[in-house]
């Protein structure tokens, strides 16, 4: 099993900045790839950003050059997390953080971002 708890969200005006943070506890000797996504109120939910055990990332189209993901191995757990600059209106949602582990993927409860004047 592996923990996934998320942090950091929070109320920004238009053209802030923010920056979430994930940490992913249990077995993370076996996490190959993490990543955020996001759901806005009746949107479906949609990958934001990811990051593989390589180092590879993905970023949607949308927020390409405004975040950055990173993934940081520490004592007993693994941090992930998302800078996020130049924020819009349009990137209000909750923000989920997951791990894949063995094929399963493990979701934390999800932390709020609103853009807003």
């Amino acid at each position: 099993q592996v923990q996934v708890v998320e942090s950091g969200g929070g109320l920004v005006q238009p053209g802030g900045s923010l920056r979430l943070s994930c940490a992913a506890s249990g077995f993370i000797f076996y996490i190959d790839a993490m990543a955020w996504y996001r759901q806005a109120p009746g949107k479906q939910r949609d990958l934001v950003a990811s990051v593989t055990n390589d180092g590879e990332t993905n970023y949607a189209e949308s927020v390409k050059g405004r975040f950055t993901i990173a993934a940081t191995p520490a004592k007993n757990t693994t941090v992930l997390t998302l800078q996020m600059n130049s924020l819009k209106a349009e990137d209000t949602a909750v923000y989920y953080c997951n791990a894949r582990a063995q094929s399963r993927i493990f979701w934390g409860q999800g932390t709020q971002v609103t853009v807003s004047s």
